[in-house]
């Protein structure tokens, strides 16, 4: 939980599933955060990303400053907006996701709701589970990079 001066993180790996309607529930710990709004936006590693506004703030204002660099910049920024949306949770913790973002994560059933420091990312619960697999020979190389970190 946040305390005074202090942003909540968001952190852990949960499961749900969508329902009929095409929503996800947010763990419990993530509402708090999100309970006034939030952003959903596409992730290149294809994903979506729920943001808060303070940090939706962040990325956009990134955007817009790579924007200006040139053309590609310009596109990359043109598909991240177009490819946004604002959710507010209902009372029950839940976030509608649009088809066209369901489709772009290939959500059908079962999301893996991961808390990412400063977002959440949903992830398609297969999807995930082959790149945690995938990610198993590299341990000695994330290993080495946290190392780096001093971590």
């Amino acid at each position: 939980m946040a305390s005074e001066g202090r942003t909540a993180m968001f952190l852990g790996e949960h499961q749900h599933a969508l329902d009929a309607k095409g929503r996800v529930i947010l763990p419990a710990r993530f509402r708090e955060r999100l309970a006034d709004g939030a952003f959903l936006s596409r992730l290149h590693d294809g994903c979506l990303a729920v943001y808060p506004p303070e940090e939706f703030e962040v990325v956009a204002q990134e955007m817009k400053e790579k924007a200006r660099r040139g053309p590609a910049e310009r596109q990359a920024a043109r598909a991240f907006f177009a490819g946004t949306v604002d959710v507010v949770p209902d009372r029950q913790g839940r976030i509608p996701i649009p088809p066209h973002l369901r489709e772009f994560a290939g959500l059908e059933r079962d999301v893996m709701v991961n808390g990412v420091y400063d977002r959440v990312e949903l992830w398609d619960a297969e999807r995930w589970r082959a790149l945690e697999r995938e990610a198993g020979p590299r341990s000695a190389q994330s290993d080495s990079v946290l190392s780096d970190l001093g971590i």
